[in-house]
């Protein structure tokens, strides 16, 4: 709350931007991490074996590992930090703080993966291949320990476990869906590793194709494999709160709920077409590798927006809602008012009235609304007056009262009456001034013709 919001995506919204630059890098950033395994492996086999098309294999998609995640991969990563420190600020900085040192390590590897990739890149026949083993096995070590640390601190956003209690580091660190949600991302390493690489493997020529493309469908299979062993997995360990959003025969949020079906199906698709490909290798051609790196693009893709939006209403679980309030915060909010903290947004009001109640709107709402583009305010409250309004935001500035109760008994509160809505924080005052901002938004009704 002591920082501005950011207007400039005003019809997108920041959550969207945030998810689209985030998605896109993880799509490359994990093709890094098992790509470099998988890259690793086969020139292993190659020395030991002998095999020169094996070589050739590793060549040609150490080329493609330094297009695709050293110059994207680091692009985008750097395009994460920006989005997300204008978008969602107050939670960035808590989750700097909270893992300072974590974030100094991560660094300190991933500085090792990038030297290490443009020194194997660089080093094709000028070194020994002892010392080119050295040097591939070095950044597949890195980029995996890097993987290891930004999961940790990823699954303590929906999962931070005991750190509520303890402040802890450690606790916040290994949280409940740090290992589950470990598993899976190592298997979509390997699966988008088999996935990007095949097409290395097609343009060899011979006899020698159908087993460069047995040995990736290979790392694709297993890769599908783990991932889903590591879905389920991280499913079982989440808190009940949170599966009711998406899972169940009548969850709370059905977008999530088709959200987690696309991934899956998806997830199996890939591994179907990878164990025909085991069988029989001239299934994968050219437009099928297309098609199974796009599925595997969708089941990824949509299992990270399942994770985020599992999270709703917070951006760190029973911590801090997405808007940037602490759940901690609530009871001096509602006594002092929200803009007492957000004075940036109470620049320039006047003391009741519309102006007032957009600057509550901005402290509070923008953050996950915008007025008519992406989850439009305008068109979420458009069949509401001004009485339904306010009796709604009292509804909802009670579920933050229990959210708070909840760290206090150690017991679930009910869900929210919105389940993705953070609740309404504030004065009555400032209560009544957002509902008249609200209603002011909505279309003045049509004139009736005068009777003649």
């Amino acid at each position: 709350m002591d920082f501005p919001s950011w207007d400039l995506v005003a019809t997108l919204g920041g959550g969207v931007l945030v998810g689209v630059v985030a998605i896109l890098h993880v799509l490359v950033s994990h093709f890094a991490i098992g790509g470099g395994l998988a890259i690793a492996v086969i020139e292993t086999l190659s020395v030991r074996r002998g095999d020169g098309a094996l070589r050739e294999l590793a060549k040609r998609s150490s080329k493609i590992l330094i297009l695709v995640s050293t110059v994207f991969g680091a692009i985008s990563g750097v395009g994460i930090w920006v989005t997300i420190g204008l978008v969602a600020p107050a939670a960035t900085s808590a989750l700097i703080h909270t893992f300072v040192w974590a974030w100094a390590i991560e660094w300190a590897f991933f500085l090792l993966e990038i030297v290490t990739a443009l020194a194997y890149f660089a080093t094709w026949d000028r070194v020994s291949k002892r010392t080119h083993l050295v040097l591939i096995w070095l950044y597949a070590f890195s980029a995996f320990m890097s993987l290891v640390v930004i999961q940790g601190i990823l699954s303590f956003m929906l999962t931070p476990g005991r750190w509520l209690a303890t402040y802890s580091v450690v606790d916040g660190f290994f949280n409940p869906t740090f290992l589950p949600g470990l598993v899976y991302r190592t298997g979509i390493c390997l699966l988008l590793a088999g996935a990007y690489l095949t097409f290395a493997a097609l343009r060899e020529k011979g006899a020698a194709r159908a087993r460069l493309v047995r040995l990736l469908a290979g790392f694709e299979a297993g890769g599908a494999l783990l991932a889903y062993a590591g879905y389920r997995w991280w499913e079982t360990a989440l808190p009940g709160q949170v599966k009711e959003l998406f899972a169940g025969a009548q969850p709370l949020l059905a977008t999530l709920h088709t959200t987690r079906s696309v991934s899956l199906r998806a997830l199996a698709f890939v591994l179907v077409v990878a164990v025909a490909s085991l069988l029989v290798p001239r299934v994968k051609s050219t437009p099928v590798a297309v098609v199974v790196l796009l599925a595997a693009f969708l089941s990824f893709g949509s299992a990270e927006r399942l994770r985020e939006g599992a999270r709703k209403p917070f951006v760190i679980r029973d911590y801090m809602f997405s808007n940037g309030i602490l759940v901690t915060e609530v009871p001096k909010l509602n006594s002092a008012g929200i803009l007492a903290r957000a004075r940036w947004a109470a620049r320039e009001t006047e003391a009741s009235g519309k102006s007032r109640g957009e600057a509550v709107y901005r402290a509070e709402c923008s953050a996950c609304h915008t007025l008519d583009g992406y989850q439009s305010i305008r068109a979420v409250t458009g069949a509401m007056d001004r009485d339904m309004l306010t009796s709604f935001l009292d509804e909802s500035r009670k579920d933050g009262e229990a959210w708070r109760a909840r760290l206090v008994r150690g017991a679930a509160p009910p869900n929210p009456g919105y389940p993705s809505m953070a609740p309404f924080v504030g004065t009555d005052g400032e209560r009544d001034a957002l509902a008249a901002f609200l209603v002011s938004l909505q279309p003045s009704p049509a004139k009736e013709p005068n009777a003649r």
